[in-house]
């Protein structure tokens, strides 16, 4: 991140683009299908002018957006797999053996570390897997386009640890799968963006499309609801929890939203980075010693372990 342009830059920029009557980029005929495809994301993700300017000529697609892609496809191979052996793609949770996977998050074995982010490769159903899977690819990759894999990974990865240990503290008894966490990380960061600079965002029916996107998290959401209090198939162990939605969630408009609103600027130089940063890593060490002490104290009945 140390490559990123600091505000006394950026500010010279602005002032030298003041004094150019340059026209706008949406102006520009002649652009090939590539060139088109930048401008479209441009416009779909950066609300200034000269952002969009600096990113269309800048872009050179190398790297690629291989952390969205790469992910996607881990988890619809994972999926794919589990399907074959459990002969089961419809409500996979259902299935008796489903829990049983190393990769889920389960809170008789929450001392394994990695399940608080393997748990993204294990989806409840294909319903559940799908719509995941299309935000991603919708919103993920623009955006790690425009402000790269580290940075979209990192609030992608903020927001899944972030949803699993949300559950381990206020949903204490449920298992958790999906990669809602993350997703909705992003999807939250974006729409807070556009809505934080509704003005200067030119996507086209961005109004439209936000209450698209809304209506779609809130069926996800409901899902998810529905699911973590119907009768389970395995009792008494619950189905999955979806209290990583709302971490997730969390996530976005914080770290999220000072990582969109800062492209090609040093994050260490905003001062609420450092304020989210430092809000995140309290909940963390929180959460972390709640995982320690609180089931013991509490005296929790917690399902057997799979």
């Amino acid at each position: 991140m140390s490559n990123k342009r600091s505000n006394s830059f950026r500010q010279a920029i602005l002032q030298g683009n003041r004094r150019l009557c340059s026209k706008a980029l949406l102006e520009e005929k002649g652009l090939n299908l590539s060139q088109r495809l930048i401008r479209h994301v441009a416009y779909e993700t950066l609300p200034r002018e000269i952002d969009r300017k600096w990113y269309y000529d800048s872009y050179t697609c190398c790297p690629p957006p291989w952390f969205m892609i790469t992910v996607t496809l881990l988890e619809v191979a994972f999926f794919l797999y589990n399907g074959v052996s459990l002969g089961q793609f419809v409500l996979q949770v259902t299935h008796p053996r489903y829990l049983k996977n190393s990769l889920v998050y389960h809170p008789q074995l929450r001392a394994q570390a990695w399940r608080y982010l393997t748990y993204i490769f294990m989806h409840a159903g294909i319903e559940h897997l799908g719509l995941n899977v299309v935000l991603q690819l919708l919103v993920g990759v623009p955006l790690e386009m425009v402000h790269g894999a580290t940075r979209i990974g990192l609030v992608y990865v903020a927001g899944v640890v972030a949803g699993s240990l949300a559950v381990s503290v206020a949903d204490m008894t449920a298992p958790v799968v999906g990669s809602s966490g993350g997703v909705y990380a992003l999807v939250s960061a974006h729409l807070a963006n556009i809505v934080m600079n509704w003005s200067g965002m030119k996507c086209q029916f961005k109004l439209l499309r936000m209450a698209v996107a809304l209506i779609c998290m809130s069926m996800e959401f409901g899902r998810a609801v529905w699911l973590r209090f119907h009768p389970s198939a395995y009792p008494p162990c619950p189905h999955p929890s979806f209290v990583a939605h709302l971490g997730g969630v969390a996530v976005g408009i914080t770290l999220g939203v000072v990582v969109l609103r800062n492209y090609e600027q040093r994050l260490q130089d905003q001062s609420l980075w450092w304020i989210f940063v430092a809000m995140y890593t309290v909940f963390v060490l929180f959460a972390v010693f709640w995982n320690i002490f609180a089931y013991t104290l509490l005296d929790l009945k917690l399902p057997p372990p799979p």
